[in-house]
């Protein structure tokens, strides 16, 4: 068998691949936008952007940073 000629095997049936059924499947994860405090709920594979101001600066909401970082 040539190299050319070798297909990685996938590791299920159909077209979404490996990974594919987890992406539609995963909760969502609330955040707070860094620059305007938003709420912004992302999912497994969103680009990580506020969706008010597009900052990408965003925390987990029970962090303790962003209270420190108000306070200042």
């Amino acid at each position: 068998m040539s190299r050319e000629a070798y297909q990685v095997p996938s590791m299920g049936g159909g077209n979404e691949g490996a990974f594919g059924s987890m992406a539609i499947d995963s909760p969502t994860v609330e955040y707070i936008c860094g620059e305007c405090s938003a709420q912004v709920a992302l999912k497994r594979g969103d680009p990580i952007r506020c969706k008010d101001c597009g900052h990408r600066v965003l925390y987990k909401g029970r962090t303790k940073r962003m209270v420190q970082f108000e306070a200042r």
